[in-house]
Formats: C-alpha cells, sequence, structure tokens
C-alpha cells in the first residue's frame, strides 16, 4: 500500500506554518532574552507582526502558530485581509503603523485596535468625526519622527511634547503612547532612549519601537511593542499578493 502524495497546495501551506511557526518562536525567544537581559519580563513586551504586502494565507500561518497582534501600513490591504479573520480568532488586534492619509481615518478607524501614527491637527480632526461616524475610537499612538526626517511622517521632536498634551486633552486615555522609526543610518538607541524619556514625561505607558534589525536594542532602552515584518515572514514582496 502506497501513501497517497498531499496536494500541492496543501503541502505548501504546511511548510509556510513550518516556516512562520519557527520565525515567531526564534523571535519570541530573542524578545524574552533581551527583556531579562534588561531586567524585564518578557511578558511586557508585545509583539506587532508586521504583514505588509504578504499574502491572507501567511497571516494566517501566523495566527494558527498563535501570534495575535499584526500591524499594516495599508488601510485598503489592512481592510482586506483581517475583517474576515476576526471570527475565527477573536483575539486578533490590529494595528495602523503607517503614515495615515485623512480620507482613510474612518476605515482606519472603523477595522483598527490601535492606530500607531497620529501625528498632525488635521488627521485628529478627522479620527474625531471617523470615531464619531463608526462609535468606536481605537487606541492612538503619537508618531514622534525623532530624526527630524522631512521625508518621514510623525511630529517633529520640538513639537511633539504640545502636540502630545494636546491630543491627551482631546482623546483622553485613548492616546495610549509613542511610536518612532529611527533613521536608517544612524545609531538607533539614542532615538529610543529619546522616545521612552518622552513617553515618560506624559505618563504614557505604550512605547512602539524597534523593528526586525533594531527591536533587542529597542527592548534594552524601554520599548513595550516591537514591530517586526522579514524575521517573521520573510522578504516583503514588493507589492501585495
Amino acid at each position: 500500500m502506497h501513501d497517497t502524495p498531499m496536494p500541492a497546495d496543501t503541502a505548501q501551506d504546511v511548510s509556510a506554518d513550518h516556516d512562520i511557526a519557527t520565525a515567531l518562536a526564534t523571535v519570541r525567544a530573542r524578545i524574552a532574552n533581551a527583556a531579562r537581559s534588561a531586567g524585564r519580563d518578557p511578558s511586557d513586551i508585545t509583539l506587532v507582526a508586521v504583514s505588509k504586502f504578504h499574502p491572507r494565507a501567511r497571516v494566517v500561518a501566523a495566527l494558527r502558530a498563535g501570534q495575535m497582534t499584526f500591524g499594516e501600513n495599508r488601510v485598503q490591504e489592512a481592510a482586506d485581509k483581517f475583517p474576515s479573520l476576526r471570527a475565527q480568532w477573536p483575539d486578533l488586534r490590529l494595528n495602523i503603523i503607517g503614515g495615515l492619509q485623512t480620507n482613510k481615518a474612518y476605515d482606519a478607524v472603523r477595522i483598527a485596535d490601535m492606530i500607531e501614527s497620529l501625528d498632525r491637527a488635521t488627521l485628529c480632526d478627522a479620527i474625531a468625526r471617523a470615531a464619531d461616524r463608526v462609535g468606536r475610537l481605537p487606541r492612538l499612538l503619537v508618531q514622534v519622527n525623532t530624526g527630524d526626517e522631512t521625508q518621514k511622517s510623525g511630529v517633529a521632536v520640538e513639537e511633539a511634547d504640545a502636540f502630545i498634551t494636546a491630543a491627551i486633552a482631546r482623546f483622553g486615555d485613548a492616546v495610549a503612547g509613542l511610536m518612532c522609526i529611527p533613521p536608517v543610518d544612524q545609531d538607533p538607541t539614542p532615538h529610543f532612549r529619546t522616545l521612552a524619556t518622552m513617553a515618560g514625561r506624559h505618563g504614557l505607558g505604550v512605547i512602539s519601537m524597534g523593528m526586525s534589525a533594531d527591536f533587542e536594542q529597542a527592548i534594552v532602552a524601554g520599548a513595550t511593542h516591537v514591530r517586526v515584518g522579514s524575521a517573521i515572514f520573510g522578504p516583503r514582496p514588493t507589492r501585495p499578493t
């Protein structure tokens, strides 16, 4: 008697599940080691799996491996992938982590559990209007442009304290913390420390910083959320698949 060969598409699904589960286990172990080295509890660190441009099947593989929090840069892509998954995985959490256009605020408020890119008054206005329409307000992070890079989203460092204070006055406890993306050509640690100090100054508990290349440094500097994509899902496609 011969074993029936596994269909090619099923074999590929099993392989993808295994690869992502293995990668997740490796990343989680690195997070735990970095946290313990810094005298922190690994359970205080939330892993945000960044699935930008990766197909829904790879998100499902990560969900099967126990990953519940995901980050997406593009609202439309997130809307295509995630709402239908919540019925099977009710603990799923979706963070919008990319620069957010005001005309996408409604959909972001409708589908996201957290928006990590609050950075200007017009976006505050758009989110407030959307929240009134939808009847819900996601948790919000103020994105700080710690490197003051002209091509990057985020409020300038010199304007950040005033903006954070105004955002808290408007949205209250929904403003949960801060986010940054340091310049790629600089040591990220000073940027991480700047963000952590700023969050502490405003009594904010969420500090989202660190990606695949530097999340361990971010944890040492105080990150509570790290956004990891390629170390989990592999190289990012150049467009949605």
